[in-house]
């Protein structure tokens, strides 16, 4: 049988970082062992699904450059979930209740105040046939439980090991809504067992729902998949992930211009005793994939991190590889202004930043005496301006001679110049810069700043 694992979101709103490192971890995975994935869109809850969620989610996933084989959504699939709960009915493992939510709360306060486990004490199932005829001419609708055994279920959990849980402690689940829409947990199984799923892979919040979904999956005479559940994803103060804490939509992300490969690295590695290094490609991180480096601690999440990935990322891309992101900004220079533009950026966004600075007739005009620098070196500058063309040995050469006439060296040369130059005190080096500024701008740039500097 082929490998085959799922990821399985909600289109009740975009992907987040989270989201993202679950499927992330769930490609890799299926990648590094020759499997196939499903894309599932749980779409059950038709109140909260939207579709524009939906078109998000495949986008997303499209950026992140992940290809799924297949792809379902729950809302088409009805009459396979209606089949399996009329199986369960028939079997009488599926029991109607019609017990309010106030009900419920009250008896779960009951059993906490007696020291009980808050577990649902099955008393629809004491109901007679009048009683149930009753209650439905009174209006009730009934929603409807999965009856557990008693017992405890075992697994081999791939990234946490040996999993024990007592079924005991567990109310039986609700499948159907009042309403007669499917909650997640049967519409999962049935879709599992239909599409042959080998493998579940996601966050560990579902690790108490794995016994319940084992015992639907042996009700339904089906093989059980292997599961997985990793840590979650926290904010950096451990506090879990919200607006508030800085968690991130992956739309957010992409319109903070951070590249689809820096994500994916970092989704990688976060949460893994493995260091988060700048892999260039998806397949280069498969081949380092292993469940064994997920830590059981939760991952924290810090923006900052994808900034210093994202720069190391664009260091090592060659101009081939950027050509058409670069067109698209109306960068110019080809591979020798990327290669001088490069160490200084975060997001390859700022290239156009500076070549806007290098290419523009703007000059920076910094008399407001904020500078503290030594006068006259624009004046000297300018005077010994070299003809063009300029290569990357004219800024070597020019300004040896402006420190031969100065006397000035390091950064009562240097700091003063890039200052009048670019307007900024810091960015790419001015000796492959310089030759995009040009002799006009240069000349123009330094003539302005004579009385500043």
């Amino acid at each position: 049988m082929k490998n085959k694992l799922r990821f399985a979101p909600s289109p009740t709103g975009y992907l987040h970082i989270g989201n993202a490192r679950t499927v992330v971890l769930n490609y890799l995975f299926i990648k590094s062992i020759d499997g196939e994935m499903l894309l599932r869109i749980d779409d059950t809850d038709i109140e909260r699904s939207k579709k524009e969620f939906d078109n998000a989610i495949i986008e997303d996933l499209d950026w992140l450059g992940i290809k799924y084989n297949d792809l379902i959504r729950q809302s088409d699939r009805s009459d396979k979930y209606d089949e399996a709960a009329n199986m369960l009915k028939k079997i009488g493992l599926l029991y109607p209740c019609y017990e309010s939510d106030e009900e419920l709360q009250r008896k779960r306060k009951l059993n906490l105040s007696q020291g009980k486990p808050p577990v649902y004490d099955r008393s629809a199932l004491s109901l007679t046939q009048k009683q149930h005829e009753e209650l439905i001419l009174d209006g009730k609708k009934p929603h409807w439980r999965f009856k557990l055994d008693r017992v405890v279920i075992n697994w081999n959990d791939l990234i946490r090991g040996e999993q024990r849980i007592d079924c005991s402690s567990l109310s039986d689940p609700i499948l159907i809504r009042e309403d007669g829409t499917y909650l997640y947990t049967l519409p999962s199984v049935v879709d599992d067992i239909d599409k042959s799923i080998t493998h579940v892979i996601r966050g560990e919040d579902h690790v108490s729902n794995t016994a319940s979904q084992i015992q639907l999956y042996k009700a339904l005479k089906s093989e059980i998949p292997i599961f997985g559940h990793h840590s979650l994803m926290v904010a950096s103060d451990g506090s879990r992930l919200s607006k508030r804490t800085g968690s991130k939509s992956i739309k957010d992300i992409r319109g903070d211009k951070i590249e689809s490969i820096t994500v994916t690295n970092y989704c990688a590695r976060i949460g893994t005793s493995k260091s988060v290094e700048a892999f260039n490609t998806v397949d280069d991180l498969i081949k380092s994939f292993n469940f064994k480096d997920i830590s059981r601690s939760p991952a924290r999440f810090n923006f900052n991190d994808l900034e210093i990935i994202n720069a190391k990322i664009l260091q090592g891309r060659s101009y081939a590889s950027v050509k058409r992101q670069l067109e698209d900004l109306n960068v110019g220079g080809e591979d020798l202004f990327w290669d001088a533009v490069r160490p200084n950026l975060t997001r390859i966004s700022e290239a156009k930043y500076w070549w806007d600075i290098a290419v523009n007739d703007g000059i920076f005009d910094v008399r407001d005496g904020i500078f503290d620098v030594n006068d006259g070196v624009c004046k000297v500058a300018l005077e010994l301006l070299p003809p063009e063309p300029w290569d990357e040995k004219t800024w070597k050469a020019w300004t040896n001679k402006i420190s031969e006439k100065t006397g000035l060296k390091g950064r009562d040369l240097f700091f003063p110049l890039r200052i009048a130059l670019t307007g900024q005190d810091h960015g790419p080096n001015l000796s492959t810069f310089l030759p995009f500024i040009g002799l006009i701008r240069t000349a123009k740039r330094l003539n302005v700043n004579i009385d500043t500097f």
